[in-house]
């Protein structure tokens, strides 16, 4: 009974985390980019429309599902006698801060690539009606969109736990802000809005991060920018697509003609 106990309190906590993140960081979002400052910069969006109320609601719906996986794979992990064989450490003072800090970004690499082949293999004919399809229904998507997954897609999403739990010494607080950073460039890669400046996008360092736009490219057409976080694989395997240059172009293209406009009238 103490053990059922145990197991439901995790679970309760669990979801509180991963819808709390969802809610408070996808709403966040919507309400500035979609509702607050929507008049003001409407020029701005990488696709001029705005999703529908039906495409909210798909993608809120899928996303709850999404959180429910999230439950169910953190629960098998560190619930069951497989937290023994994990890496989790509890005391800070088995490793340093410096390591704890490491230990993000090492998460953060990891995960880059498990996305990028993951991501890429459901792209396959075979695989993306049945798994990925789900999330490309959100041609032009919303912050609501960074959790809209297929089942099956939402397992693979959370699969990316297992290898972090195994291979890399981590505390829980260090995996909380993996998860959270994970929440929030999800959502920026999801919003429909670049908030980088265009020259990133050129910078030496800058043309290897996966920005809005890239990401925005990849659900418009389905092909190119696979990645998550960056964009190494991506160019490194000749994936990544052009059309993410001809969208800047466009977006910073209306910027100028807005600024121009504004001036005029002034």
């Amino acid at each position: 009974m103490c053990r059922l106990f145990r197991v439901r309190y995790l679970a309760q906590r669990l979801f509180f985390f991963n819808t709390a993140r969802y809610i408070i960081v996808s709403g966040l979002a919507f309400l500035i980019f979609y509702v607050l400052l929507k008049d003001k910069i409407s020029f701005k969006k990488l696709q001029l429309k705005y999703p529908t109320l039906t495409d909210y609601k798909r993608e809120i719906l899928y996303s709850i599902g999404t959180i429910v996986i999230f439950v169910i794979v953190g629960l098998t992990v560190f619930a069951t006698p497989l937290r023994a064989h994990t890496m989790l450490y509890e005391n800070f003072g088995d490793h340093s801060w410096s390591y704890w800090f490491l230990s993000i970004f090492l998460m953060i690499i990891l995960h880059d690539a498990y996305f990028y082949w993951t991501h890429r293999a459901m792209h396959h004919p075979t695989l993306f009606k049945w798994i990925h399809l789900v999330h490309h229904k959100s041609t032009n998507p919303s912050p609501w969109a960074s959790y809209a997954f297929h089942p099956l897609e939402g397992f693979v999403e959370a699969g990316i736990i297992i290898p972090i739990a195994f291979f890399i010494p981590f505390h829980l607080s260090a995996l909380f802000v993996f998860l959270l950073f994970m929440m929030f460039y999800n959502v920026y890669g999801h919003l429909g809005f670049e908030i980088f400046p265009a020259k990133l996008h050129t910078h030496p360092i800058g043309k290897y991060i996966n920005t809005s736009i890239d990401h925005n490219v990849h659900h418009k057409y389905f092909k190119g920018n696979y990645g998550l976080y960056f964009l190494f694989w991506d160019r490194w395997m000749g994936t990544y697509s052009d059309k993410s240059e001809v969208l800047l172009a466009e977006v910073e293209g209306r910027k100028a003609m807005e600024e121009t406009s504004v001036f005029e009238t002034s």
